[in-house]
């Protein structure tokens, strides 16, 4: 086996492909470096979820002509001198450890110029290639142009995912590096379209309103801690607000955004009990600790960090957290063990004033029979309940059907008695029509009384537009509404059109449309009636007539398999006359 060192535009390409995964890598890497350059404006410029074009406008420190040159080699930068410099990183990085890395797998336009220089410079790069450097008029700062992205990785290239979802990441990329510095304007468009303008904004909850909106800054109450090791100072959401999304969950340290599902842990755990099981309360958390203390280079997007006592740091990030819930009363319960305690309410000296003496007396009339014949206008009638206005459908008599607290029907067979189970049979049934809706394209819409709002983030209201077609078919009537809303007008069949309902709703279609996995034909949509159908059958009503029990037992006995859900659960059983006698 002979040894060889590698090229450099391959060992670019190489590195490329741990820097740059997808074209949201690139708008992270460059906002970062515009950043750093002192710019107080970054405006970001996207054609087709950045496979076309992906642009970063700064107004920052600029570079000379030779630095122009020079950061597009691997390594290039003005930031570590010493192996020590790497202990104490206090920036996001350096140019050259990212547009080498990109211009290896695109085309790179760079133009910049210093405040010194009365001209800037323009540098031209494509696969690894220097291609031209010339003399330009150009505004001081910096601006990059990335074009055709993997354009000579065509496999790289096939297998980014939809624009929808490019643009999705693209998007929270954007928002944590917006969210680091509430100081600096930033900008987002996309196809010519505006969807981001932030102005420098007067603090960090300003920055979270503008990013996701007044609904979600409202929600926010502030956290904040200090020790000797780390400071903490940030937001944490109501938990009545939590989603079953994922979505408004940051970390920051030293104004750098990372992931940590250990600390995430930290902050589930200060929100037990208080939150249902499935659903995730937003948090904006900055930490602030001794650079020398972490380490960011763990990783080449640096999204992760170590921490040198992360166990003392999930305590602090647990007490605050759980601090912070019970000053706002979300927390807060009688400490019975504490004879100190004064969580009881203390009654005034008038309260007796508004109390009865007595409890009140219940009026009986020991005579009445319910059953006893009375005469009405000379006629005889029987004294009875009337359930034919209970019932209007007379083709189904009470004793035929009973609905048991919403959630069985029973209704007796000439062997026994026959049990279904109405969520699941609603789950088939609208399996059925949702499979039927994407394979032959038509689903009956029920329209809401009223239509409701529901606010889901930039991003995610993008996912609703590029979903419309598939949504409509499957009888969603859900328009857009500004840059982060959505209006809900109309539900499928058999869904519920009550507002806290259709939010719920609209959360969990977030989670169905995000799902962007390939599949084979037939088997993509058979998954995907499968989602909508489940959600359908927990959006629904309680069943409360024996006409809607017909009308579903009608619908299931239609179906080719009335016995078994999509995913193989028994939906009805039928007790024989033995096993009820049995129970006696």
């Amino acid at each position: 086996m002979d040894l060889r060192i590698l090229p450099g535009n391959i060992a670019n390409m190489i590195a490329a492909g741990e820097v740059v995964q997808r074209p949201a890598s690139v708008v992270k890497e460059l906002m970062e470096n515009s950043v750093d350059a002192g710019a107080d404006q970054v405006s970001v410029v996207i054609a087709d979820s950045g496979r076309t074009l992906i642009q970063v406008i700064d107004n920052g420190c600029g570079m000379t002509p030779d630095d122009a040159v020079l950061c597009f080699e691997r390594h290039a930068t003005s930031k570590i001198a010493t192996a020590e410099d790497l202990q104490q990183i206090l920036t996001f990085g350096f140019r050259g450890e990212a547009l080498a890395s990109i211009a290896a797998v695109s085309e790179v336009t760079l133009k910049t110029r210093t405040e010194d220089n009365e001209t800037g410079c323009q540098v031209e790069f494509a696969a690894s290639s220097h291609l031209s450097t010339k003399e330009v008029s150009a505004p001081k700062g910096t601006n990059v142009a990335v074009r055709n992205l993997f354009y000579n990785i065509p496999a790289r290239r096939k297998f980014l995912k939809s624009d929808n979802v490019e643009f999705k990441h693209i998007v929270e990329e954007f928002s944590r590096v917006a969210l680091t510095r509430p100081e600096i304007g930033f900008s987002l468009s996309h196809n010519g379209k505006d969807i981001f303008v932030l102005k420098p904004a007067k603090s960090l909850k300003y920055r979270i309103m503008d990013l996701m909106g007044p609904s979600v800054a409202s929600d926010l109450v502030d956290v904040s801690a200090d020790t000797s090791v780390v400071s903490l100072r940030g937001f944490v959401g109501r938990p009545d607000t939590a989603k079953k999304t994922l979505g408004n969950q940051f970390f920051f340290v030293g104004g750098r955004y990372f992931r940590s599902p250990y600390f995430h842990k930290a902050v589930m755990k200060a929100y037990e009990g208080l939150v249902p099981e499935g659903v995730t309360p937003s948090y904006f958390i900055y930490l602030e600790t001794d650079p020398r203390s972490i380490d960011v280079n763990i990783s080449p997007t640096k999204t992760e960090v170590k921490f040198e006592d992360d166990s003392f740091l999930f305590q602090v990030i647990y007490a605050a957290v759980k601090e912070t819930l019970g000053k706002n009363s979300f927390a807060g319960g009688i400490d019975f063990s504490n004879p100190e305690a004064n969580d009881m309410p203390v009654l005034g000296r008038h309260f007796s004033e508004y109390t009865p003496d007595s409890a009140p007396k219940v009026q009986v009339d020991p005579d009445y029979n319910p059953f006893e014949p009375i005469f009405n206008e000379g006629r005889y009638v029987e004294k009875r309940e009337d359930y034919g206005k209970l019932f209007e459908d007379k083709v189904l008599p009470v004793t035929q059907t009973l609905i048991l607290d919403g959630k069985f029907i029973l209704s007796p067979t000439k062997g026994g008695l026959m049990v279904v189970n109405v969520r699941r049979a609603r789950e088939r049934v609208l399996y059925d029509r949702a499979l039927a809706a994407l394979t032959k394209n038509g689903h009956v819409t029920q329209a809401n009384m009223f239509p409701v709002k529901v606010v889901v983030g930039t991003a995610n209201r993008t996912l609703f537009d590029s979903k419309s077609v598939l949504l409509s078919s499957l009888g969603f009537d859900i328009t857009p509404f500004g840059t982060d809303t959505v209006v809900v007008s109309g539900v499928p069949e058999g869904y519920s059109g009550e507002p806290g309902k259709v939010q719920t709703m609209v959360q969990d279609l977030l989670l169905i449309l995000s799902d962007d996995s390939a599949s084979l034909p037939g088997v993509m949509e058979s998954a995907m009636a499968e989602k909508i159908a489940m959600l359908g059958a927990t959006s629904a009503e309680p069943l409360s007539s024996p006409v809607e029990a017909r009308n579903l037992m009608d619908a299931l006995l239609a179906s080719a398999n009335p016995e078994l859900t999509s995913n193989g659960r028994k939906i009805m059983t039928v007790m024989s006359l033995q096993q009820i006698e049995r129970l006696f």
